[in-house]
């Protein structure tokens, strides 16, 4: 059956507006011409969508000064209404949770946590983080329907097709639990599921060590060891969504059996239990990882000894990645990392050593924002502002109505009744 010409003029007007919505989402503040050179649309068209966005209050006219990508002739740059909506970043760790939220024009608005029973389960650590998210809403004069998308992020694998967990470390709380489900009914929003790890490779590609590089190589050494790809400019996720799974490369055919199935699987020699089980002889035991560090720090060689040797079998696996990938940057986060030097100039090392020579000056520099579930919370903020086409449709849903009252832009009566961008 056909489409009628009305529905048909309504979708081209729809599809218009987003484009235009996800350009200045994209790109930041640009002004009417370059908007209709970049979207290929007449600058009348341009104009009479803008005027109703504006009205919608979901443009607005910018404050930033013209620089040198701006057509010095048009003063009048346009930008996202950047508090007419935000998006959550929630990050679950093995002990904690932790919500950040952010405005369009990625400027954090709040951030929060809260530690968690290890033994607890998905529903516990579900209902703790949305608490904290609503409490959040709450102190910033923010709607529930303001919030146009979440980006969530759990320990384990996560199968893409399913949106159910695969089992990775022992005591995983969430195996076996479809978390993309889960957590949509909880939120009543869209949200995309990510593992931990390649959120933080996310969050440190968009506002940390790995800011302007397009091709980014993220290894977390944490008691499991995980890799994030972002691959020109995009987290790279693989077939299913598993990509990343570095702990279990294979490191010796003969060594030890992992829980996986494998053998001699690199977080066998690598992971932090690999490192108390080395120190322990030297350290004593009950010896916990923050006093290795610190011991290590200070210059104790057996610390250091132990250090050099995970660097160096990391460098080698990280070497395969660099012959295989090409990556530009490498950057090492996980608690492991905090011990600087003594672990990434081995790891340096055996990348130039096992690394063809094309690659193996690939840089390798430490993290920027830190360790611990802050970290995923931002990165799911990050992807979730990364998918500006997605963003934009979400947006386009959307009528900004009064202000509430810490000054943000709040939706009509209406669409808070029906759900917002739900």
């Amino acid at each position: 059956m056909s489409q009628k010409p009305g529905g048909s003029l309504r979708s081209l007007r729809r599809t218009n507006e987003e484009q235009l919505l996800a350009l200045l989402l994209a790109c930041g503040p640009l002004h009417r011409a370059a908007l209709a050179r970049r979207a290929r649309i007449s600058r009348t068209t341009v104009s009479t969508i803008v005027n109703d966005l504006m009205a919608r209050g979901l443009v607005v006219q910018s404050d930033e000064e013209p620089d040198e990508r701006h057509d010095g002739r048009a003063r009048d740059l346009l930008s996202v209404h950047p508090r007419a909506a935000a998006v959550a970043g929630v990050n679950h760790t093995f002990d904690g949770v932790w919500v950040h939220l952010r405005d369009l024009s990625s400027h954090e608005i709040a951030s929060r946590g809260a530690a968690l029973d290890p033994a607890c389960g998905p529903t516990e650590r579900i209902t703790a983080g949305v608490g904290i998210l609503h409490e959040l809403l709450d102190d910033h004069g923010l709607l529930p329907g303001q919030i146009i998308g979440a980006g969530i992020g759990v320990p384990g694998p996560i199968d893409h097709t399913t949106g159910v967990v695969g089992v990775s470390l022992p005591g995983q709380p969430w195996s076996h639990i479809h978390v993309v489900q889960e957590f949509e009914r909880a939120l009543g929003l869209p949200v995309a599921v990510e593992n931990n790890t390649r959120l933080e490779a996310v969050a440190e590609a968009r506002w940390g060590a790995g800011r302007g590089v397009r091709n980014l190589l993220y290894v977390g050494l944490s008691n499991g060891i995980a890799a994030g790809l972002i691959l020109d400019g995009r987290l790279h996720r693989g077939a299913i969504g598993a990509a990343g799974e570095l702990g279990h490369v294979s490191v010796s055919l003969d060594g030890p059996t992992c829980r996986c199935g494998n053998r001699g699987c690199l977080v066998l020699h690598a992971g932090i239990p690999a490192v108390l089980a080395a120190l322990r002889p030297a350290f004593g035991e009950g010896i916990g990882l923050d006093e290795i560090l610190v011991r290590t720090a200070a210059g104790d060689r057996a610390g250091e000894a132990v250090f050099s040797d995970v660097g160096a079998v990391v460098g080698q696996v990280l070497a395969n990645l660099c012959n295989l990938l090409n990556p530009e940057r490498i950057v090492v986060g996980g608690e492991l990392s905090l011990a600087g030097g003594v672990l990434l100039e081995p790891m340096r090392a055996a990348i130039r050593r096992y690394a063809l020579s094309l690659v193996r000056d690939v840089d390798v520099v430490p993290a920027e924002l830190g360790i611990g579930a802050r970290v995923g919370a931002l990165g799911g903020a990050a992807l979730v502002l990364g998918e500006a086409p997605d963003l934009a449709a979400a947006l386009n849903r959307m009528t900004v109505g009064t202000t509430t009252r810490s000054g943000v832009a709040g939706l009509d009566a209406e669409e808070v009744d029906s759900g917002g961008a739900s």
